[in-house]
């Protein structure tokens, strides 16, 4: 299924951004690449983004930062952390912090595509749950 909203990719490096941008692109996401997280600020407040994919540290802070800023402007956006050092304490450590996911950088086509049907799926479970609720809402009103 394709996303109607773009794919933010936040990476310091070029050819990160060039590879997630690439897989996402082959198969039909549209994407915005910024390199630091107040190019995502400025992408959450004028794009209607769903899914962002951030490299742990960028030039101007690290993912902890961005999920802050994404909780005031975008509540849903979902966030993926990718990490050359993705181990399970920092698995853990980015799952608490808040972040939708972590998968190793550099990254593969699997991992990434899985990572957008994964946030599909909390969004449309995110959306029935909303209906349910108005709907239960309205029957006892």
């Amino acid at each position: 299924m394709k996303s109607p909203s773009p794919i933010l990719v936040a990476s310091s490096e070029i050819e990160s951004r060039r590879v997630l941008k690439e897989i996402l692109e082959r198969e039909g996401y549209e994407t915005i690449c910024v390199s630091c997280i107040s190019e995502c600020v400025d992408v959450l407040a004028s794009q209607d983004v769903q899914l962002i994919f951030s490299e742990k540290n960028l030039t101007d802070g690290d993912y902890r930062e961005l999920l802050r800023c994404s909780k005031s402007k975008k509540p849903g956006v979902r966030i993926v952390v990718t990490s050359r050092h993705a181990d399970w304490d920092e698995y853990k450590e980015a799952l608490q912090a808040g972040a939708f996911d972590l998968i190793a950088s550099p990254c593969q086509p699997t991992d990434v595509l899985w990572m957008v049907i994964q946030a599909k799926r909390d969004e449309y479970q995110r959306a029935a749950l909303a209906r349910t609720t108005t709907l239960a809402a309205a029957a006892g009103a």
